[in-house]
């Protein structure tokens, strides 16, 4: 293999530098099981069944969880190198360990240059060091000398860590909750009459879509989410999975039922806790990220609301 050796005589190189002319740039399946009652705020992560080694999606045929994505990479866009494109590249190789910041193989010069050859850059021997970085890319090796050892990205955060950094900046929530008939003392719904359901308010921390970005280690991921359905646990044993937000409702609406997200109550509600049925809202949200040549999903399960509605047989109303 053929290897151009380069001397840089006049470039400092460090961290955030400059090589040869040109700038260098420098944790799920995630599941709330404890929300803040008050704002509805994912408080704990957890795992769920399905990993990005064995992806899955606890079930059903929505999308699943993938994409760990390698904590190296090749860039060098910002070199003005447009190929080969940016994507994964091994952590470590013949020519040393790799380095996100540098692009490139480092190894330390053994041994080390005289006091005074030009690879020191005015450095005296002992003050920092100097090493190889080779670019197998372009099969390029250049001399650099840095006051600390080049970051090894192989022990940096994976695409998929840096993207649940920028998970953390969204504050996804649990969905404020339509319902009719209304909560409260003075609302009674009736047996066989339409409930109606949606999102009250939808915004893109309850409902999406919503895009942020992070970076670490020398990675920077972008991440959107959008909740991908709701499910609404009815408080009799029912399930209402609904994939839109929901229609709300309007008096003028009379005793239709929804056209997109509805239940039907076929018992009243009196031999429940307090009288009522608890609803119970779960927003299960799809996060797709893209960085450092590498794309990935994200499910986010389990951000929940709860309110508790009243429903009565007819026949008691009227008495």
């Amino acid at each position: 293999m053929r290897r151009l050796v380069i001397r840089i005589v006049a470039i400092l190189i460090t961290t955030g530098g400059i090589v040869a002319g040109g700038q260098i740039r420098a944790q799920a399946d995630t599941v709330c099981q404890q929300t803040n009652p008050t704002t509805g705020e994912c408080l704990i992560w957890v795992e769920v069944p399905g990993n990005p080694s064995d992806p899955g999606n606890g079930g059903g045929d929505g999308p699943t969880d993938t994409g760990t994505g390698s904590a190296c990479y090749w860039d060098g866009t910002d070199q003005g190198i447009s190929k080969p494109p940016p994507g994964p590249v091994p952590c470590s190789s013949e020519a040393g360990y790799w380095s996100n910041a540098y692009n490139c193989y480092i190894a330390a010069v053994d041994p080390q240059p005289p006091a005074g050859d030009p690879s020191w850059q005015g450095h005296e021997p002992g003050d920092g060091a100097v090493y190889n970085c080779y670019q197998p890319q372009t099969d390029l090796l250049i001399l650099v000398w840095a006051a600390d050892p080049p970051p090894n990205s192989g022990t940096g955060p994976t695409p998929r860590e840096v993207a649940q950094l920028a998970i953390e900046q969204m504050a996804l929530r649990a969905i404020d909750i339509g319902i009719t008939p209304e909560p409260g003392e003075d609302s009674i719904g009736i047996v066989g009459m339409p409930v109606w359901l949606w999102v009250a308010a939808p915004n893109e921390h309850t409902w999406g879509p919503i895009t942020e970005s992070a970076t670490a280690g020398g990675i920077t991921v972008t991440a959107t989410a959008q909740v991908r359905q709701v499910t609404w646990s009815m408080g009799d044993g029912t399930e209402v999975v609904c994939t839109t937000a929901g229609t709300p409702y309007k008096a003028a609406y009379g005793d239709k039922s929804s056209p997109d997200c509805g239940h039907t109550y076929e018992k009243s509600s009196s031999s429940q806790s307090d009288g009522k049925y608890t609803v119970t809202a779960t927003s299960d949200w799809v996060i797709t990220w893209e960085g450092a040549g590498q794309t990935g999903t994200i499910l986010l399960n389990g951000l929940t609301r709860t309110t508790a509605i009243s429903v009565g047989e007819a026949q008691v109303l009227v008495q």
